[in-house]
């Protein structure tokens, strides 16, 4: 009673409409489109019958990468395509691997070169070891004639030394003793050597002794190890004579030639000498 006969009237008609539709859902059929697209179809319809595409209701998929075939990632590597590129390696970083694929190159030759043109001049070898059980290597710099003495199997005979020596702590002791210009290296050379010999090198020295530096050798010294080997600056140290070398290592542990001992006597006196004779 509350209802108006409007109101009435609106509501019969839905109900007559969805019976009419659901009448007309029962004479559709499934066909597939041959575009791909889903579609229902009146039975008995000719060509003018209204079409409900159903594909306008869902999410199409047919644009989405998902949906598109890949080719064989595998097919591609047997085929000799080319794969992803490796990250770049920093110019730095290259050239290290560079210097390590040469040291080790150096190495398999100085275990098998005859290096005993160099060994025989006997300007450096190890003589004992230091306070702290270190190995202690002499470099004679007066027996080093630069311009004559083979640098190639130098540096072969320096790596067959001291690559044994180097997996622990070490220090060595430059004698600057009566040297000449016959005897100093060019800085390009040691430079190379520099770069060439490994991080353990570096890293386990512990001490660089120069006895009998000259003024000059100083200012050379400075400027080498502030522009080329920074690594190793606060491990070098200038002795004027052979009694503050003896401060840490003991004179059994040190093999040295006489003419550096005579030296040392002569401008130093005989303060580190200890003869032995009744006092």
């Amino acid at each position: 009673q509350n209802f108006s006969k409007s109101t009435l009237s609106r509501q019969l008609r839905c109900i007559f409409l969805s019976t009419d539709l659901m009448s007309s859902l029962d004479r559709l059929k499934w066909r597939n489109s041959m575009d791909g697209e889903c579609k229902y179809e009146k039975l008995g319809c000719d060509s003018d019958c209204s079409v409900i595409d159903l594909s306008s209701h869902f999410d199409p998929m047919t644009d989405s990468a998902f949906t598109h075939m890949q080719d064989d990632l595998d097919q591609q590597r047997l085929l000799g395509a080319r794969p992803d590129p490796p990250p770049s390696i920093y110019p730095s970083d290259s050239k290290e691997i560079h210097n390590q694929a040469r040291y080790e190159r150096l190495l398999r030759r100085a275990k098998i070169e005859d290096l005993s043109e160099v060994s025989g001049i006997g300007c450096l070898y190890q003589s004992g070891v230091d306070r702290f059980g270190r190995p202690v290597i002499v470099f004679v710099g007066k027996w080093f004639k630069f311009k004559e003495i083979d640098l190639d199997k130098a540096l072969l005979y320096l790596i067959y030394l001291l690559d044994p020596l180097v997996k622990n702590d070490y220090v060595i002791a430059y004698f600057h003793t009566n040297t000449s210009n016959a005897n100093y290296p060019s800085f390009n050379w040691l430079k190379e050597v520099y770069n060439i010999l490994p991080y353990k090198y570096k890293k386990n020295l512990k001490a660089f002794y120069i006895v009998h530096p000259t003024f000059w050798t100083k200012m050379m010294t400075w400027w080498f190890l502030t522009f080329m080997a920074p690594a190793i600056k606060q491990k070098v140290q200038s002795l004027p004579g052979i009694e503050y070398l003896y401060s840490v290592v003991h004179p059994s542990q040190l093999e040295i030639p006489a003419f550096i001992t005579e030296y040392d006597m002569t401008i130093n006196g005989l303060r580190y000498y200890n003869p032995n004779s009744p006092t």
